[in-house]
């Protein structure tokens, strides 16, 4: 049995998450989430079990939240499971995840960098400017083309495509719900918006990315000990310059999530492990290709679930 690894991204926070782990693994979870409260000058693991929630959800703390909550549950995984990993992915900022999983990057110094990603992608866009929205039952191709019809001038792309029939907008607000309507009239089954306030993965995320490729000349990358594969071109990268690059350029460049799923299939790949809180991508991964097994870790009914399937230590 082959396995590979994915992390989630932005949208699989919630409150209380991990909080049954903690109590069963104590330090293996609560070890790094200390080590990026010191970082990051306040109690990590206080705010994603009792918020408020709109801090959590702030973009520059959602995403040191998903990362270290990604890496605690990995080494959870680790520490109870007979796993064998033959690569990693992760989706969106569940990639930088997988770099730090991999041994490309240290914890340490990728819980600064992602907290430093959110707050450049949060002062890109005006506060009330940008928008998201998730289209569902409509091919990737009338996505595109209603997004193309309804830009007028301004910014709207296809940014997620996350599973056959669901592929996520963004852009500028009005041109957002131009392109819902686009979409509706193409015969889209549902159009719905996303609580998000920065338009993730499109073109108003350049000036965030200019700022990401600045400070990632400062970090260092070590060759991965598992392959990652990245969101923006669905390749391996081992060489620091092909790191950062794939990494600036998936700020404003869409998450190919259904062929990372596909390109995982296609190394002999049969079971997808998602280690982070929730079970977003496991749904996911289930549209994409019902033959792969999917199982998420995210608590412990969870990991006993993949115990039985994966073997226990």
């Amino acid at each position: 049995m082959s396995n590979a690894l994915i992390f989630p991204g932005q949208g699989s926070q919630s409150l209380g998450m991990l909080a049954d782990l903690a109590v069963e693994y104590g330090d293996i979870v609560l070890e790094p989430f200390n080590t990026a409260s010191n970082i990051l000058g306040f109690d990590l693991w206080q705010l994603c079990q009792d918020g408020p929630e709109e801090k959590l959800n702030a973009t520059e703390n959602t995403q040191p939240a998903l990362l270290t909550a990604g890496y605690a549950v990995w080494h959870v995984m680790r520490e109870t499971l007979d796993v064998k990993t033959a690569m990693m992915a992760g989706h969106s900022l569940g990639e930088y995840t997988a770099l730090v999983c991999s041994g490309a990057l240290a914890f340490a110094e990728a819980v600064e960098l992602v907290a430093f990603r959110g707050r450049a992608m949060q002062e890109a866009v005006a506060p009330g400017t940008g928008a998201m929205a998730a289209i569902l039952g409509l091919p990737d191709g009338e996505v595109i083309a209603a997004c193309e019809q309804a830009a007028a001038g301004e910014t709207v792309s296809a940014v997620n495509f996350n599973s056959p029939g669901q592929v996520v907008i963004a852009g500028s607000i009005a041109a957002v719900e131009r392109a819902i309507d686009k979409a509706m009239e193409r015969g889209a089954k549902k159009a719905i918006k996303l609580p998000v306030s920065v338009p993730s993965h499109c073109a108003l995320m350049l000036p965030a990315a200019e700022r990401l490729d600045e400070k990632l000349q400062s970090i260092d990358f070590n060759k991965s000990e598992v392959p990652v594969l990245h969101n923006v071109d669905v390749k391996k990268h081992e060489d620091a310059a092909g790191i950062r690059a794939a990494l600036v350029a998936q700020l404003y460049n869409p998450v190919r999530w259904v062929e990372t799923i596909e390109q995982i299939k296609a190394n002999d790949v049969d079971t997808v492990i998602e280690c982070g809180p929730g079970k977003v991508l496991t749904g996911l991964n289930k549209r994409i290709d019902r033959s792969i097994n999917a199982l998420p870790i995210y608590d412990t009914a969870s990991l006993e679930k993949a115990k039985t399937v994966l073997g226990g230590k």
